[in-house]
């Protein structure tokens, strides 16, 4: 009997990020960035230094909470690029062996052909856990299409 055929899956490139937290995490680092700077204009103790340091202590919050913000996994036609918080690997489509995202897992796994594994943190359940278990199954439909790897559950 002949093996099935892999689903479709999306017309490429297609992107994989973890929207909803994406929003609250640059929504509430804007707010702190505003609430901080309104705090040093309107306190009528502080100097310019201290004004200063309330406005720096909101950037460097949003920065970090922008970097928080930063996962996603991109499938193009050439591959697989996965952007972690602070490195990016790009992965030809025979690399990826098998795209793992089992109960409890933080976010997807790739097991790669030379047996390492890579976690891609642009699929992770933790707010939409429906739309990463989605993610994580187009993504191995993609796998299966364009590489030459085996896709488990």
């Amino acid at each position: 009997m002949p093996a099935p055929e892999p689903e479709p899956g999306p017309d490429l490139p297609v992107t994989f990020r973890p929207t909803r937290t994406r929003i609250i995490l640059l929504t509430v680092g804007v707010a702190i960035l505003v609430t901080l700077t309104v705090i040093a204009l309107l306190i009528d103790w502080a100097g310019p230094g201290e004004r200063a340091g309330f406005v720096l202590t909101g950037l460097l919050c949003l920065a970090v909470l922008t970097l928080l913000s930063r996962p996603k996994v991109v499938a193009d036609a050439g591959g697989v690029t996965v952007v972690n918080l602070t490195t990016r690997r790009h992965l030809e489509w025979a690399e990826i062996v098998r795209v793992n995202l089992r109960p409890g897992d933080p976010w997807v796994l790739l097991d790669l052909s030379d047996g390492t594994s890579l976690p891609a943190m642009g699929i992770q359940p933790g707010l939409a856990k429906q739309q990463a278990v989605r993610d994580a199954r187009t993504l191995r439909a993609l796998v299966d299409r364009h590489g030459t790897g085996k896709a488990d559950d």
